[in-house]
């Protein structure tokens, strides 16, 4: 399972040994069809699609720093919608669309301008009697029906 080496040492060679370049598979899948190329977006479906991203870290943070709900529901109802719609995920529209170009970056911003926002509503106290929740919801849920209509 090796060769020998000058000395007549037997060298270990990785097993398998992993082939250079596309291999078969790539010309058969590109031949039967089920390549599909991302589908190009105009600028106010972008920007749609950065509003829905945002809202559903919105939601999912208040839940997980006020009700200790760290599911992140929305984060993931909204990247089912993407896939199966725009063969996109919710980390793929951070990384392209929004303008850190780095999906940790932006995720890192919308947490800093979240806890922001909270603490300038006085706590998950405050931003309960203010109704923060409701208005959330209704924003994430307003911008999912939005990006379900579109074609």
């Amino acid at each position: 399972m090796g060769k020998a080496d000058s000395e007549g040492a037997l060298v270990s060679t990785p097993w398998p040994a992993r082939r250079r370049g596309p291999g078969i598979l790539a010309p058969l899948i590109l031949a039967s069809g089920m390549a599909v190329a991302q589908p190009l977006l105009d600028e106010n479906t972008e920007r749609l699609l950065v509003e829905a991203v945002s809202a559903a870290a919105d939601v999912d943070l208040y839940n997980a720093r006020c009700r200790s709900d760290q599911s992140g529901r929305r984060t993931n109802n909204l990247n089912k919608i993407l896939a199966s719609k725009f063969r996109l995920t919710v980390l793929k529209v951070q990384d392209d669309l929004f303008p850190e170009g780095s999906y940790r970056r932006a995720q890192a911003r919308l947490q800093e301008e979240f806890l922001a926002r909270l603490k300038e509503a006085g706590g998950c106290a405050g931003a309960k009697e203010a109704d923060m929740p409701t208005v959330l919801g209704d924003r994430y849920d307003d911008l999912l029906h939005q990006i379900e209509k579109l074609p």
